[in-house]
This record gives structure tokens, C-alpha cells and sequence, in this order.
């Protein structure tokens, strides 16, 4: 990716051909919020990677999330807590899991000391870090190649502690937007 935009990831996450999938809402065994913690509620401002302008803000309310663009205008999409949008809280990090079909996608949040967050993926859109990423996972984990239509899914089943593993050493990486409300 050139950009940290937020459309940038919601376009990944909408169209988004390639993708480390799960079985059920990660991590496995953690109870899934029923609302969003008012410390991480607010308006995060991305940047642009290249140029370091201002990009789109990502708004994090109690029932869920929106986007708005440079210009205010809130059409870039959102999501609300329910049985296709589950989040949950584990570690220091939230985990954000998107159903995608009968697939579930990941993202992580992790809110920095001065109150910016980072947003994380498992990035395999580029097809010689996909081989790699893909390659060092099927070392700590199986495998499964799932095709949908267009769309392909390597999917995991990793333990909680399996899953923190792989954060640990680096798999989930992006950029970190800055609060400014």
C-alpha cells in the first residue's frame, strides 16, 4: 500500500481479493463487547504516506464506526456492532472481525499513551509478500485455501495465544492515526 489512507483499508476490506480469514470472530474464546469503551471513542485523522497531508478520519462511536473525507462528508461507509461486526477487547488491543460471506477478516486497534491508535493488518494484497507471509504462518499454522467467487482466503485457526503470537512477531502491521477529538 502507497498510502495510509482509511479509504485505502475500507476498499481492502470491501473489495479486497486476498485475505488471512478465520473461522469464528478472534480471538476465539474472548467475549465480544456489547458496546465501544468511551477511551476509545473519537475522530482519528490519517495521513497521507507520501505526501504526510491530511487524509480521511475514521469516527469511533459507542454503537460502532463512520468515515468522513478531507471535505466532512460522511459517505465513505460504516459499521455497527451485530452478529457481522464483533469486537472484541483482549491484551491491549482491540480486535475488530468483519464477516466477509462465511469468512471472518481481521483488523487490530491499538491505542498509543498520547491517545492516537494504530490500525493493524495482516497485508497480503502484493503477491511476493503473500507468498512470504504465507509461508512463514503455515509454519506455526494450517493453512486452508477457501475460494469465493472473486475472492481468496487463507484461513487460520490460531489459539488465542497463537494469535497474540503472531502480532508479537510482526505479522499485523499499518499505520497510526492521530486523535484530534
Amino acid at each position: 500500500m502507497r498510502t495510509c489512507s482509511l479509504i485505502a483499508f475500507w476498499l481492502l476490506l470491501l473489495v479486497s481479493c486476498k485475505e488471512v480469514s478465520f473461522k469464528e470472530p478472534q480471538p476465539a474464546g474472548v467475549p465480544a463487547l456489547t458496546e465501544i469503551p468511551a477511551n476509545l471513542q473519537g475522530h482519528y485523522l490519517s495521513y497521507d504516506e507520501i505526501t504526510g497531508e491530511e487524509s480521511d478520519t475514521l469516527i469511533i462511536e459507542s454503537w460502532g464506526y463512520h468515515f468522513k473525507d478531507k471535505e466532512d462528508k460522511d459517505w465513505l461507509g460504516s459499521g455497527h456492532l451485530s452478529d457481522s461486526l464483533v469486537v472484541k477487547f483482549y491484551q491491549n488491543y482491540y480486535f475488530v472481525n468483519f464477516k466477509s460471506g462465511d469468512q471472518w477478516v481481521l483488523r487490530l486497534i491499538r491505542q498509543k499513551s498520547y491517545g492516537g491508535i494504530e490500525f493493524l493488518s495482516i497485508d497480503i494484497q502484493d503477491d511476493a509478500k503473500r507468498k512470504e507471509m504465507l509461508r512463514k504462518i503455515s509454519r506455526k499454522l494450517e493453512v486452508k485455501e477457501i475460494h469465493r467467487d472473486e475472492d481468496t482466503f487463507y484461513q487460520i485457526r490460531p489459539t488465542a495465544a497463537q494469535l497474540m503470537q503472531l502480532v508479537k512477531e510482526g505479522f499485523f502491521s499499518g499505520p497510526e492515526l492521530s486523535k484530534v477529538k
